[in-house]
């Protein structure tokens, strides 16, 4: 019998909103990091508008996080940002990368979904960069390295043509984004089947980079999110090595199950240990954040030996 790669913390949920000391709904679908000491998680919480900001909360352990007493970023009020965060700003990825971590947040507007990225050294301060998709576009996470010069991302655009598939692009500033290519797409009569995008922003290992994405299976009573692994060549990260066949981790506690969206898990934010496991963040139901632990081995081994090609 197979036994579950994600092992569930025993105290989850891990942060709700009666941890938080200024009103929220829902606290869910956030980054996390290790910064020094500390582990720092960036949570999407909606307001009672319907609308929803970015909090912060800090943790010596990746476990037990006090947050901030005051949100970590909210809808820019004046200049181009203002425009395209009118309606809220929503599911943050980090990635640290040459001293600065670069945090990239769906900015919502009646002008449709678009990604912004900002940036930070030490959490205490941040500044926007750039508004660096077009609409409809989410799911944007940055790889923790450069190729060939070249900053490269993850993303999931939105086309009728080929729906809710990843893709890859690259630049050279941060700013300014082309060379995109559809590397990976759902694969029908799946799990993953009706759309898939990506997670937590991948992680290194020698096999290869590992990405964490979220998977989508339509029910007659509704949508299923569930989490599964890729695996990317370390040199040409476009080019996927394998696939896991099988989910890593469904809605099963009660507070994944049902919430402000049912039968969800969701992650934005993984952290890789010392000792070889992995830390995986998932929001539950759209409303909690909860953790868990996997073996990095595997997880690679889901792809490379339990997986399927990816088709693109």
């Amino acid at each position: 019998m197979k036994t579950d790669i994600v092992r569930r913390y025993s105290s989850n949920p891990i942060l709700t909103k009666a941890d938080i000391p200024y009103p929220v709904e829902t606290v869910h679908n956030a980054a996390v990091v290790k910064h020094g000491s500390e582990y720092i998680m960036l949570f999407r919480s909606h307001l009672r508008t319907g609308r929803s900001i970015i909090g912060l909360a800090r943790s010596p352990d990746g476990f037990n996080f006090t947050a901030e007493p005051q949100p970590f970023l909210t809808p820019a009020r004046e200049g181009v940002f203002a425009e395209y965060e009118e309606f809220g700003v929503e599911d943050p990825r980090v990635t640290l990368l040459e001293g600065e971590y670069l945090i990239t947040y769906s900015a919502y507007s009646r002008n449709g979904v678009r990604i912004a990225l900002a940036k930070t050294r030490d959490f205490e301060h941040v500044e926007r960069v750039s508004l660096i998709t077009q609409a409809d576009y989410r799911n944007v996470v940055i790889f923790p390295a450069r190729f060939d010069g070249l900053y490269a991302r993850l993303d999931r655009p939105h086309s009728e043509i080929s729906p809710w598939s990843i893709w890859i692009s690259y630049s050279p500033d941060l700013r300014f984004w082309g060379d995109a290519r559809l590397i990976m797409k759902p694969e029908p009569y799946h799990w993953d089947e009706m759309k898939i995008g990506p997670g937590a922003p991948p992680i290194r290992t020698a096999q290869g980079w590992l990405s964490i994405y979220h998977g989508v299976f339509e029910t007659m009573d509704g949508s299923v999110y569930r989490l599964g692994v890729a695996l990317h060549d370390l040199k040409d990260p476009a080019r996927i090595t394998g696939v896991g066949e099988s989910w890593i981790l469904q809605p099963e506690d009660p507070w994944e199950i049902t919430g402000y969206v049912h039968n969800v898990v969701f992650t934005c934010g993984a952290v890789s240990e010392d000792d070889g496991t992995v830390k995986i963040y998932w929001g539950g139901a759209d409303t909690v954040m909860c953790v868990g632990e996997a073996d990095t081995s595997a997880l690679v081994d889901e792809c490379l030996k339990h997986g399927r090609p990816a088709k693109p």
